[in-house]
């Protein structure tokens, strides 16, 4: 351990001698691979003896951008760096483009420099003119936004004409021209606008970027999240370096033979996956994995599979392979092919025979509390060097059935004393007595997922096989395998996880809920499942809409709000779901002038911009003496701020007339009102503030529908509940209010389950699967208020 310490504390001295700066120094030797690279690129640029601090960062970015394709020209770069010939980031960003497209090619001096800007010199004189002219052309709207302007828009155009200007010098001339032009900064520049004043703003905003054209094009990652993943016929680069203990560095790419082989099978088509494991319902994570998988294959115009990967047959159902299959075809997915990783059992028997054959596995006994406490202490396990031949005896006693089960797994063998534990002699094979959903009872060991995975990918010549950053520290053993196999490499990339506020993704967490009865099944509308959502009356279209925005990043510490995803199903519900009138908590007012055996039938608008002349707009509602109102739309005591009904108060209901409160009937306590009298202008002469809701009785003596309502909040308290020890007892007891008889219009007799509505001024309702032919239940979707869109997108 001592002498760890004092490795460390020599490369904290060698890290602070380059100019990083001593918190940045020790995260970076945290990282072991960051920590290796530094080292070495340190030493190339025969820089031990320290250097500046410009020089030392622009190694820093070497040492974790450089791509790995082309570490053979990377000498040259840092002769260039230590020269000060390349000086500034965008100089290195553009060597860095510059030597992934060339790869192992032969390096020319002349194509490289002009492709990085070398020994242009921009002046101060010239950066000061196009600072000027930007200016000039976007002096508008700066006045207008002051010190809200987008800075960083402003230098994005300095950088556009100037590409190898210093950006120090850049932002120095753009502030100096912010303050010539407005002043000091001022209290109301710091101020966030008003909620009012943005409302009002919001399309004079959306029009000043149509017409002046002041606001930069979004990027082609924005408008194409997939521009960002190779071409098929680039995958002969260097995927990625395995460190192995012994100082080897394995550096995995695909032969051209090997690539070219792989080419001529796919066509140069793109090939993807999309690979749950059949143990659970999907939830909205998957919907991104989902988006990611089929749309990169659609985009591209290639293939995806839905592949099950079906290796633990113990926690395997039927129910949740055909769940799968229908959810993703509800999200609008269509797979090229449906795939089992149990298809390829007998390929993965046979390419495990030929690991051991070539010595890179072995048949261990220990046990796993065994193989923990050897993996923590980076010690091998006892039959790790054990002869080829017993390994391959053995194995074939697994498969035979003849060792029972725990008492043997094939491991592979890789580096127990590597930095990355996902190298340590990971179990390629368990043996397990349980029959398989999809292969039957013909197997009785099965392959782990570290082992399948990445052979199946290349069996099915899978181009690009993208994940969630978890899986990153597996990528060594992903490349490893498929290296000592000799097997075509897919291009591997990870992304951030879809994290949501408020709700919990673990299957493990979400099968606790579901088998605890916390809530109502898989399909609760409180869970993140998709069926729960959909249930809920969340479209597939939204959730796209939802996953495409969020975009395909490696930020994996960021938690998505969950009102951003209400924002998109506000956005599509407000298009497609027609307006009904129901009342949740009904408080009846008695209409005094007007006769009890009079019913007449008014035109209520399903959509706010319904055409008089388009008679498919429209629905009828009945208004008799009797209606109904919310309970929260009345008061005893009026204030000037409240646009409800009062006593000597008038509201209009809404497409009927206007209404006065003239009596209030009170019960027994004196307190609790019963019933409301009221008058109605059948001229429509008064015109009040107040707009109310309202459902009438649709004859005399008769109740209007009664219908069943569920009101669902947050399910958990706490924006991040998994952070928390115990978790489930941070559960929104009051997530689920279920209200049984409110009030509707006649028009939705008829809904049928799954059709979504817009119950005015409350929010966006759904039919639920519970609804009866006696009575109809309703789910709400999502409120009216925006959270999100006022706090901007």
């Amino acid at each position: 351990m001592a002498v760890k310490d004092e490795n460390s504390d020599q490369t904290l001295e060698l890290f602070l001698k380059i100019g990083l700066d001593e918190r940045t120094a020790r995260n970076t030797i945290a990282n072991n691979k960051v920590t290796a690279n530094l080292t070495v690129v340190i030493q190339e640029a025969a820089l031990n003896n320290g250097c500046d601090r410009i020089i030392g960062n622009l190694l820093y970015t070497v040492a974790t951008k450089y791509p790995a394709n082309a570490l053979v020209h990377r000498p040259n770069l840092l002769e260039y760096v230590v020269s000060s010939k390349v000086k500034t980031p965008g100089q290195l960003e553009a060597a860095f483009t510059f030597l992934s497209n060339l790869a192992s090619e032969n390096f020319k001096r002349n194509e490289f420099e002009e492709a990085c800007g070398i020994g242009v010199e921009v002046s101060v004189e010239e950066i000061t003119q196009t600072v000027n002219e930007i200016f000039e052309e976007n002096k508008a709207v700066i006045l207008e936004q002051r010190y809200r302007t987008n800075v960083g828009e402003l230098l994005g155009s300095v950088r556009k004409k100037h590409p190898w200007a210093d950006p120090k010098i850049a932002k120095k001339l753009v502030d100096a021209k912010m303050y010539e032009l407005l002043g000091e900064r001022t209290a109301a520049d710091d101020e966030k606008p008003s909620k009012k004043k943005e409302k009002k703003e919001k399309p004079a905003k959306v029009e000043n970027k149509a017409v002046d054209g002041t606001h930069l094009q979004p990027s082609e990652e924005e408008l194409n999240p997939f521009s960002i993943f190779p071409a098929p016929e680039d995958n002969i680069k260097v995927h990625t370096e395995v460190f192995f203990s012994n100082g080897f560095v394995l550096r995995c790419c695909n032969t051209r033979e090997m690539l070219d082989k792989h080419l001529k099978m796919t066509g140069g088509r793109v090939f993807s996956r999309f690979p749950p494991e059949p143990n659970g319902y999907l939830h909205i994570g998957h919907a991104k994995a989902m988006f990611v998988d089929f749309g990169l294959a659609k985009e591209r115009g290639g293939c995806c599979y839905l592949r099950y990967d079906d290796t633990n047959p113990e926690a395997e159902k039927k129910e949740y392979i055909h769940h799968i299959e229908e959810i993703v075809q509800w999200m609008g997915w269509k797979p090229f092919k449906i795939t089992y990783t149990s298809d390829y059992f007998q390929d993965l028997y046979e390419l495990a025979v030929e690991l051991i054959r070539r010595g890179h596995a072995y048949v261990d006994h220990q046990t796993p509390e065994e193989i923990k406490e050897y993996r923590e202490k980076k010690m091998n396990s006892p039959w790790r060097d054990r002869p080829i031949a017993e390994s391959l005896k053995l194995f074939d006693d697994m498969k035979r059935g003849l060792i029972e089960e725990g008492k043997a797994t094939l491991r592979m063998k890789q580096d127990m004393r590597s930095d990355n534990f996902n190298m340590y002699d990971l179990i390629a094979y368990r043996i397990k007595f349980t029959p398989h959903p999809h292969a039957g009872d013909k197997w009785c060991i099965y392959p782990s997922y570290d082992y399948s995975h990445c052979i199946v990918d290349s069996l099915e010549n899978i181009t690009h096989s993208l994940c969630t950053l978890e899986f990153e520290t597996r990528r060594a053993s992903y490349y490893w395998l498929l290296h000592v196999l000799d097997l075509y490499q897919p291009y591997v990339w990870e992304y951030s996880r879809l994290n949501v506020t408020n709700t919990v993704m673990s299957k493990r967490k979400l099968n606790y809920l579901v088998t605890n009865k916390y809530v109502d099944g898989w399909d609760d509308p409180r869970l993140m499942t998709l069926a729960g959502l959909r249930r809920r009356g969340v479209t597939s279209t939204a959730i796209n809409a939802f996953v495409r925005g969020i975009g395909i990043t490696r930020s994996d510490c960021s938690m998505i709000r969950l009102d951003r995803l209400e924002y998109h199903v506000r956005e599509e519900l407000n298009k497609t779901a027609p307006r009904v009138l129901v009342v949740l908590h009904p408080l009846k007012v008695v209409i005094t002038n007007l006769e009890s055996s009079s019913v007449m039938e008014l035109d209520a608008k399903k959509w706010p911009d319904a055409q008089a002349d388009d008679t498919s707009a429209f629905y009828k509602v009945p208004f008799s003496n009797v209606v109904y109102i919310e309970r929260s739309d009345f008061r005893i005591k009026d204030s000037k701020d409240y646009y409800g009904l009062a006593p000597g108060k008038s509201v209009l209901l809404r497409y009927a007339f206007p209404i006065k409160c003239t009596d209030v009937i009170l019960g027994d306590d004196n307190e609790t009102v019963i019933e409301i009298r009221a008058e109605y202008d059948p001229s429509k002469k008064s015109k009040p503030k107040g707009v109310l809701h309202w459902v009438a009785e649709p004859y005399p003596g008769a109740d209007p529908l009664k219908v069943e309502v569920r009101l669902f909040e947050k399910l958990f308290n706490s924006e991040n509940p998994t952070e928390l020890d115990n978790w489930f007892v941070d559960l929104n007891l009051d997530s689920k209010l279920v209200i049984p008889a409110a009030y509707a219009v006649p028009a939705l007799r008829n809904a049928a389950v799954g059709d979504t509505f817009q119950f005015e001024r409350l929010g966006y309702f759904t039919a639920d699967k519970d609804s009866t032919a006696e009575k109809l239940v309703f789910n709400r979707t999502v409120t009216l208020k925006d959270t999100y869109c006022k706090g901007g997108k």
